[in-house]
């Protein structure tokens, strides 16, 4: 079966866009609210879970390309994208075991896919 590469791509966009929405939910926790209802109605969590609900349909539409043996590689990389964005947006430290890790993840999907 030949894998349409746009499709990987795809799925790859609908992995990071999800780790987009974890950051702008790990932000807003951090915030004090007035009030419970406003901890979860507020703008940037519907934002977060609206690009949640646009990630889960484009890995749907992916998935009708992709097999699927090789979308849980490909998700992993949402570790990848959490751990950059959380350096960028959210000023925390990347120490050397999560390097280690993130390596080890781009080596695997490596070896998955040159199989």
């Amino acid at each position: 079966m030949k894998i349409n590469k746009w499709y990987i791509l795809l799925f790859l966009i609908s992995v990071m866009i999800s780790a987009v929405s974890q950051v702008i939910l790990k932000k807003s926790a951090g915030k004090t609210y007035t009030n419970k209802i406003r901890e979860y109605l507020n703008i940037p969590v519907i934002i977060a879970y609206a690009l949640f609900f646009m990630s889960s349909l484009l890995t749907v539409l992916a998935y009708t390309q992709v097999p699927l043996a090789l979308g849980p590689v490909l998700e992993t990389t949402g570790y990848i994208w959490v751990s950059v964005l959380g350096v960028l947006f959210l000023k925390e430290k990347i120490g050397r075991r999560k390097i280690i890790g993130m390596i080890i993840i781009v080596i695997g999907i490596i070896i998955f896919n040159v199989r």
